[in-house]
C-alpha cells in the first residue's frame, strides 16, 4: 500500500464504531498487513503479548484499555519485557474514546482523541515499511489532500471518459489547478467569509450532480468578471460575493466536467478539509501523480524532500547570504544592501516540475530578508522580493500549472508569517497576469529568453497561467539583473530508456561537440545548457543528478565539453539516495554538481558517512569524479598502461543454455568419468563465484569434435545451439553457428585464473576476487586474469584498487560494476621491485589461506559487510599496509588521500592535462 491508500483507509477506520476486539487487526490491516498475517495473530501463533493485547514482532504491541485507562494501559505497554524482546517500534492503547501511541525509537508520542488518531498516520507510516522525513510525518495533510483529489479525479473521468482523452487533457489538469485554488483561498480568508466556495457549491447544486458543472462554472465565470461589469456580464447574484481574482486563472474557460452524485460528494469533501495547512514545498509534486496514469500507482510518493533540495541550494547561495548576514551585523547599512542584493537575485529552475525548488528558495530568500527588517526596525515591512525573479521551465502542462500556484501560495503564506493575516488577504488580489512559469522543452529553449542575463527584459513567456509560449508579451523584471542561480532535478534517463525525442534533445545540445553524446544520460543536456548560459553571465548553477555522469565513460565524454567553456566544479555531493516516500525508503541514488565560473581557490565537497551524517571537506579543485584531486578525465584503455597482465572479459555462451548445465543436467548426459573430465568444465559467473553455486559447462576443443558428436547428449546440445545462432538477427551469431559446440571465446587459463565479479555491492570492505584452479572457465558475468603472477591478486584485494573502480568505474545505483579498460588497464602502479612483488605474493597466499580456514564459507559469506573474520580482515590489512608503503610510504589516512595520490599518478601514466 502506498502512503495515500494508508491515509484513506486510517480515516476510514477512526470514523467506524469502536470495535475492541477487532480494532487491533483492523489497525494493523490498514498499513498493509495481509489477510495470513492477521489470521496468525488472531489465534496467537504470532502473537506474544505478555499484557492481553495484540503484538507483531518487529513492529507494534497494541492494547484495548478499560475506558479512561488508556495512558496505564501504555505505561504498561512499554514495561512489557515482551515488548522490549519483540523489538516493537511502536506501543499503542486506546479505549476508544482516547488514542496514546509512541515510537519506541526516536520517543515521540501521540495522545489525541480516538476520532483524530488518523490526524496522525504519518507517525505510523513506518509499519508498512515507509521510511519519512520528519516533514512528511508532520505534514499528513498533503498526502490527505492527495488522496481526496485523485478520488475525485477519477470520479470525474467516470463521467467525462474524453475529459481523460488526449485533446482534452489539459481542460482536466486546468480545471484542477483551478479547484485548488478555490480550496485554498476560501480557508485562508483569500476568499472572504461570504464567499465560501465550498458551501455555495453544496448549497446550490442539485444532490444528484446533475448541475454542480453549471454552478462552478458560474463561480469561475465571475472570478473572471472585474467587479464593475458584473452587473452588464449577468453574473447570477449567489456568485457575485465572489472577487475578481485575475492572473488568468479563470480565463478562457472550455468549459467544465459533469458531475455524478458521487463525484459531487467527492468534490465537498475535499472542499472542507483544511486547505491552510497545505505545504507548498511538497504538496505540487505529490499531486503531478493524479493526472497521470502511468505515476497513479506511486500516489503520494512524488516530492522532494525539503532537506535535499538545500544539499543544492545551501551551497550555491543561501550560504553565502547568511554568512553576509551575520557580518553585517546590526550595521543598517550593511543589511540595507544585503536586502537589495537578495532583491535583484534570480532563481532559475529549468525543469521546474511543480516548482519544489522555487519554492523553497523563495522562503528562505524571504526568511532572511524578515530578519534583515526586523534588525533595522522595520518589521512588517513589504517584501522586495518579486515572484517574477524565480523562473522556471517545465515540459508538461500541468506541473507547469502548479509551479506558479505554489509560488503564488508561499508568497501568501509569507506574507501572512512576516506582515500578518490582514496584510496578507490584501495584497493578494487580483493576481498578476504575468507568468514566469513556462511550459516548454528546456532543451530546445534559448535559456536567455527566459531568464536573460542582462536588463530586465524576457524574449519568451506565457502570458498567462495556462497558456504555452507562442506570441507573447516580454515579461520584465522588477529590478536590473544582480545574480542568477540556475539550479533544479532534471530528469535523469539513461541512455538505453530515452526516447527519439529525448535522442533529438541531446543531439541538439551535443552534436559537433561530442561525438560520444549518445552515451550520456538525459541529465547531462541541462549541464550543458547551463555552461553555455553561465559562459556569458554572472552565474552559478547546480543540478541533482544521476552519479553515472561522473563514473566511467561518460565522465571522459561530458565534462571536457562543460567545463571547456570555462566553468569549474564550485561544489559537489557525492552518491547518496534521493530519498522519497516509498517502501524503505526506495529512491535513485543521485549526487550534486555544482558549477561557476568564478568558484574561487576553495571548494566545497559534501558526502555522507557511515553515521548517514553530512560532512564537508575544503579542496583546491573538485574533478569529473568529484574528488578533491587533480581536474582530468580518466579515459578508457584497451591495455594496460600499468604493464601489468591484460584482463579479459569471462567467456560467452550465446548457446540459449544449451552449453550451460545445472548439477541434475550433468547427470542426465549420462556421461563415463572419463567423458565428465574430457568435455566438462566447471563455470564461474558472478553469482557462482560469491555464493558458492555449482554450474558446469559444455567445453569442447575442435580437436576433440568428433568424438564429442559421437555422444547423443552432447550431440543434440550441440545440434540445438546451431539452430539458435542461426536463428538470431545478429549476424556475428550466424557466423559462429560454425563452431556450435563452442562458447564464443575460449580462454582458459593453464596454470590459474584470477576472477573478478564485474557486479557486486559496495557494502562489502574488499572486491570479492577469486584465485582459481587450472582449466576452470570463466563466465561473462565476469573478468579474468589468466595465469598472471599471484600478486596481482594482492593489488586487486587492496583497499587502494577498491577505492579507484568505485570512483572512475561506472555504477548500478551505488552497486560496483567493474571495468578493464577503465578500472584495471588504467589503475597506477609505482614500478615494483623484486622484493615488491615477493611481499605482494605473499600478502596474496595470507588472504587465501585465511579463506581456507572457513571452508566452506563462500565468499559471500566471508565479506558479509561487518562480518569478515577477523584472521581474513588482519590479512587484507596486511595487503594494504604493505602495498601502501609501497605508494607511499607509509599507510594513507582515508580514502581521500589514496584517491589524490592515484589521480597524481595517472595524470603521469597516461600524460593527461588538466581539461577545462
Amino acid at each position: 500500500m502506498n502512503a495515500v491508500e494508508i491515509e484513506e483507509a486510517v480515516s476510514v477506520l477512526s470514523g467506524e464504531p469502536f470495535d475492541p476486539s477487532e480494532f487491533p487487526f483492523a489497525f494493523l490491516e490498514a498499513f498493509g498487513n495481509k489477510q495470513t498475517t492477521i489470521k496468525r495473530l488472531r489465534t496467537g501463533t504470532t502473537n506474544t503479548s505478555d499484557v492481553g493485547g495484540v503484538l507483531q514482532r518487529g513492529n507494534i504491541h497494541i492494547k484495548i484499555a478499560r475506558e479512561g485507562q488508556a495512558g496505564p494501559a501504555l505505561a504498561a505497554l512499554k514495561a512489557s519485557p515482551e515488548t522490549t524482546r519483540a523489538k516493537a517500534k511502536f506501543v499503542l492503547a486506546t479505549d476508544g474514546r482516547e488514542f496514546h501511541a509512541e515510537d519506541l525509537v526516536c520517543g515521540e508520542i501521540v495522545v489525541c482523541d480516538f476520532s483524530e488518531f488518523h490526524e496522525h498516520f504519518g507517525f505510523f507510516l513506518p509499519l508498512a515499511g515507509i521510511t519519512t522525513v520528519k516533514q512528511i510525518r508532520e505534514s499528513a495533510f498533503d498526502i490527505k489532500a492527495t488522496g481526496h483529489l485523485n478520488r475525485l479525479y477519477i470520479e470525474l473521468l467516470k463521467d467525462n471518459p474524453d475529459w481523460g482523452a488526449a485533446g482534452r487533457q489539459h481542460d482536466m489538469n486546468q480545471f484542477m489547478a483551478r479547484l485548488i485554488f478555490c480550496f485554498f483561498a476560501e480557508d485562508t480568508e483569500i476568499f472572504s467569509a461570504q464567499a465560501p466556495f465550498t458551501y455555495t457549491v453544496e448549497q446550490v447544486s442539485t444532490p444528484d450532480g446533475s448541475n454542480t458543472h453549471e454552478v462552478i462554472a458560474e463561480i469561475f465565470r465571475a472570478m473572471n468578471t472585474d467587479m464593475e461589469e458584473r452587473e452588464t456580464a449577468n453574473v447570477s447574484r449567489w456568485a457575485e460575493v465572489f472577487p475578481y481574482v485575475n492572473g488568468g486563472l479563470f480565463a478562457d474557460s472550455t468549459g467544465t466536467p459533469r458531475f455524478s452524485r458521487i463525484a459531487r460528494s467527492y468534490l465537498i469533501k475535499t472542499g472542507y478539509l483544511d486547505w491552510k495547512k497545505i505545504n507548498p514545498d511538497i504538496f505540487g509534486s505529490m499531486i503531478q501523480a493524479v493526472t497521470d496514469d502511468e505515476e497513479r500507482s506511486a500516489l503520494g510518493l512524488h516530492y522532494t524532500s525539503v532537506p535535499n533540495i538545500l544539499k543544492v541550494l545551501n551551497p550555491l547561495f543561501l550560504d553565502d547570504l547568511r554568512k553576509q548576514f551575520q557580518k553585517a551585523g546590526d550595521n543598517t547599512r550593511k543589511l540595507l544592501n544585503l536586502r537589495n542584493r537578495i532583491a535583484r537575485i534570480r532563481i532559475f529552475d529549468p525543469a521546474c516540475g511543480s516548482g519544489n525548488f522555487l519554492v523553497i528558495a523563495y522562503k528562505e530568500m524571504r526568511a532572511i530578508e524578515a530578519e534583515i527588517n526586523r534588525l533595522r526596525g522595520e518589521a512588517g515591512r513589504r517584501s522586495d522580493i518579486p515572484l517574477t525573479n524565480y523562473r522556471g521551465i517545465e515540459v508538461r502542462d500541468f506541473p507547469a500549472e502548479v509551479a506558479r500556484l505554489a509560488l503564488i501560495i508561499a508568497e501568501y503564506q509569507c506574507n501572512v508569517l512576516y506582515l500578518g493575516q490582514k496584510e496578507a488577504v490584501a495584497v493578494v488580489l487580483p493576481l498578476d497576469k504575468q507568468n514566469w512559469i513556462t511550459c516548454a522543452n528546456a532543451l530546445r529553449l534559448d535559456w536567455a529568453g527566459i531568464c536573460p542575463p542582462t536588463g530586465t527584459g524576457v524574449k519568451l513567456v506565457a502570458d498567462d497561467l495556462f497558456q504555452t509560449p507562442l506570441d507573447q508579451p516580454a515579461l520584465d523584471f522588477e529590478h536590473e539583473v544582480g545574480e542568477t542561480y540556475i539550479c533544479g532535478n532534471p530528469p535523469y534517463l539513461g541512455s538505453t530508456w530515452q526516447s527519439k525525442e529525448q535522442k533529438a534533445d541531446l543531439k541538439q545540445v551535443f552534436e559537433g561537440r561530442v561525438k560520444q553524446w549518445r552515451l550520456l544520460d538525459y541529465v547531462a543536456g541541462w549541464f550543458m545548457k547551463a555552461a553555455d548560459y553561465m559562459s556569458t553571465t554572472r552565474a552559478a548553477a547546480a543540478f541533482v543528478t544521476t552519479n553515472s555522469v561522473n563514473q566511467g565513460q561518460q565522465a571522459a565524454i561530458l565534462w571536457p565539453v562543460v567545463l571547456s567553456t570555462g566553468q569549474e566544479i564550485a561544489f559537489a555531493h557525492t552518491s547518496f539516495k534521493w530519498a522519497n516516500l516509498a517502501s524503505h525508503n526506495a529512491g535513485v541514488t543521485v549526487a550534486i554538481v555544482g558549477l561557476s565560473n568564478n568558484a574561487g581557490p576553495v571548494r566545497s565537497l559534501y558526502s555522507i558517512n557511515e553515521e548517514g551524517e553530512t560532512i564537508q571537506r575544503e579542496a583546491k579543485t573538485i574533478n569529473a569524479y568529484l574528488v578533491a584531486a587533480a581536474n582530468v578525465v580518466v579515459r578508457s584503455s584497451a591495455k594496460p598502461l600499468n604493464a601489468l597482465a591484460e584482463m579479459s572479459y569471462g567467456n560467452k555462451p550465446v548457446d540459449d543454455g544449451h552449453l550451460l548445465l545445472t548439477r541434475d543436467e550433468v547427470a542426465e548426459l549420462g556421461l563415463t568419468p572419463e567423458q565428465r573430465a574430457h568435455f566438462l568444465r566447471r563455470i564461474y559467473g558472478s553469482r557462482e563465484f560469491i555464493h558458492g553455486e555449482s554450474r558446469y559447462c559444455l567445453w569442447i576443443e575442435d580437436v576433440d569434435l568428433a568424438a564429442a558428436s559421437e555422444i547423443p547428449s552432447i550431440r543434440r546440445r550441440i545440434e540445438a545451439v546451431r539452430r539458435k545462432r542461426l536463428a538470431s538477427r545478429d549476424r556475428g551469431a550466424n557466423l559462429m553457428a560454425s563452431r556450435s559446440h563452442q562458447f564464443r571465446e575460449m580462454n582458459i587459463g593453464a596454470c590459474s585464473t584470477i576472477i573478478i565479479p564485474r557486479h557486486s555491492t559496495e557494502r562489502r570492505d574488499y572486491l570479492p576476487i577469486g584465485y582459481l584452479a587450472p582449466g576452470t572457465v570463466i563466465a561473462d558475468s565476469a573478468f579474468a586474469l589468466y595465469d598472471a603472477p599471484l600478486w596481482h591478486f594482492a593489488l586487486i584485494a587492496s583497499r587502494l584498487h577498491l577505492v579507484w573502480i568505485g570512483t572512475v568505474c561506472g555504477k548500478l545505483e551505488t552497486r560496483f560494476r567493474y571495468s578493464n579498460i577503465f578500472g584495471w588497464n588504467t589503475f597506477p602502479v609505482p614500478m615494483l621491485t623484486v622484493k615488491n612483488r615477493a611481499d605482494l605474493t605473499a600478502c596474496a597466499e595470507n588472504i587465501l589461506l585465511a579463506r581456507e580456514a572457513h571452508f566452506p564459507a563462500t565468499v559471500a559469506d566471508l565479506y558479509a559487510p561487518g562480518h569478515m573474520p577477523e584472521n581474513l580482515r588482519a590479512a587484507h590489512d596486511r595487503n594494504d599496509d604493505v602495498l601502501e608503503r609501497i605508494y607511499v610510504g607509509r599507510r594513507f589516512r582515508n580514502n581521500s588521500e589514496r584517491l589524490e595520490k592515484l589521480f597524481e599518478m595517472y595524470t603521469t601514466m597516461a600524460g593527461s592535462r588538466p581539461i577545462g
